[in-house]
């Protein structure tokens, strides 16, 4: 049924005035004020939803005449049914009646004016409301986000719902991060960071033909396998000059060496090895293609040193030098710190004093630019001592570990320049973009769905969020409408 701007209008004004006498109702009957409030918050949706139905309907029907012309610059006539269109906004459910233009009932559309006007989105649900619900789902489950907007607005949108919203949306997501302007040079720090690490994602089962065979898992094995995601992040940072009892008192005491700078504009991405178009993509080369871009924007003409920190695992280190040949390449000191940890329990009791007494040892000398001297020491112990076949195991790892990443244990000369030696900041992308959402409880995706959740997500904890749904919003007008011939 088409509603006229005065039906709609005495629609608005009766639901206000209805308001006004719940309103009036509720102080006669002294209601308690938490119970006003849930009354008034349904009768304000009530009447959005019909001041948004007279918005739309004092625009018309869209009808241009007997004829427009399309994009292709053909011919279109205006067919004779009116076409309803379902919106849901965040008052509620419309029916839109517009008149539409093609060749004839039942083949395709080639144009509608009054979505063109209204700047309908593609799908059935409105911009805000796709902002409001992946807002929710970015921090918990697709579920509890329908449950919440169920109980905030009073709408129902099913899990399967969300998801899809989510996965249209992050099909924006690196496109928007291109388009977004480098931070403000005066924000910067002098020392560029560029991060990464893996982080693992539980996945869901592939679908198995007939029953499900009975299998009890062994010691150790996991009930669901994961696919490990690369994490990664740029970010500035002034320099920070520092001697080696900084970092022990740090690291073993927990005594800062003054006030840390802290990390500017930092921004986080994430992929997964996935197809993209019948092609494959490696999660490593999309990450750090991804990192090289954004580092060459926010350097260029700067000329600031580039540092590369990272764990010890090589193929992280062949996408440095492959992408950034250039940047000092530093080990993540808590990863070596790990090693002297495991190391150390192989000679003395965990706990024990000898064995903090060894590790601040070992660590000093790290610290001081002796790396051949420490892995000198742990290949004499190694030959010289009795060790069972796991603490073996254990200190022939540390030995291969530190002589496999010595070029990038220069602590000493990292200290004295005021460079990063810890990526905390990976870490924390690790668990702030991964743990906190796709690895939450009971979580089990597809490749698909983490790779769209993990994109959005980057972008909301980069603060780029709403530039991100400004930018969707207006890229899809575009393609739907904007090239339509005047």
């Amino acid at each position: 049924m088409i509603i006229t701007p005065e039906q709609a209008a005495l629609k608005a004004q009766e639901q206000f005035d209805a308001l006004r006498d719940f309103v009036r109702q509720a102080a006669r009957a002294e209601r308690r004020i938490d119970t006003v409030e849930r009354g008034l918050m349904r009768q304000l949706l009530a009447l959005g939803h019909a001041l948004l139905s007279a918005f739309i309907a004092q625009q018309g029907d869209g009808d241009l005449g007997p004829e427009v012309e399309t994009v292709a610059g053909q011919t279109a006539r205006r067919l004779p049914q009116r076409h309803d269109r379902r919106y849901v906004s965040i008052f509620g459910e419309l029916a839109i009646g517009r008149v539409v233009y093609g060749t004839r009932e039942g083949r395709r559309i080639e144009r509608v004016p009054l979505d063109e006007r209204l700047g309908l989105p593609e799908g059935d649900f409105s911009y805000v409301l796709e902002d409001w619900g992946q807002r929710l789902c970015l921090k918990g489950s697709f579920a509890e986000a329908g449950h919440s907007l169920e109980m905030l607005l009073g709408l129902e949108l099913r899990t399967r719902t969300l998801e899809h919203m989510s996965r249209r949306a992050a099909g924006y997501a690196p496109a928007s991060q291109d388009a977004l302007p480098s931070p403000p040079p005066e924000e910067e720090g002098l020392l560029m960071v560029v991060t990464a690490d893996g982080k693992g994602v539980p996945m869901r089962r592939p679908p198995q033909d007939g029953p499900k065979p009975h299998h009890r898992r062994t010691k150790g094995e996991k009930a669901n396998k994961k696919q490990m995601a690369c994490v990664g992040a740029v970010y500035s940072v002034e320099p920070f000059v520092r001697k080696a009892d900084d970092i022990l008192d740090e690291v073993l005491r927990a005594e800062k060496a003054g006030a840390r700078p802290e990390p500017q504009h930092k921004h986080v991405w994430a992929e997964m090895t996935r197809e993209v178009d019948a092609k494959a993509v490696n999660a490593k080369d999309a990450l750090f293609s991804r990192l090289e871009t954004e580092l060459a924007a926010r350097n260029s003409g700067h000329d600031r040193p580039v540092i590369c920190l990272m764990d010890g695992e090589r193929a992280l280190w062949d996408m440095q030098r492959e992408h950034f040949s250039g940047a000092v390449g530093i080990l993540d000191l808590f990863h070596v710190l790990e090693r002297l940890w495991a190391v150390a329990h192989c000679f003395h009791k965990e706990g024990s004093d000898p064995a903090r007494q060894y590790v601040e040892e070992r660590l000093r000398d790290l610290l001081q630019g002796r790396v051949g001297y420490v892995i000198a020491g742990l290949r004499r112990r190694l030959s010289g001592e009795k060790l069972g076949g796991p603490k073996r195991k254990v200190v022939r790892s540390a030995v291969e570990y530190l002589a496999n990443n010595r070029e990038h244990m220069r602590y000493d000369e990292y200290l004295a320049a005021g460079y990063p030696i810890g990526s905390g900041v990976a870490e924390g992308a690790c668990r702030h973009l991964v743990k906190d959402r796709p690895e939450q409880t009971g979580m089990r995706w597809t490749v698909e769905g983490a790779q769209a959740m993990l994109h959005v997500r980057a972008l909301y904890l980069n603060d780029q969020w709403e530039d991100f749904i400004e930018f969707r919003a207006e890229r899809e007008q575009t393609r739907l409408y904007r090239t339509v011939a005047a």
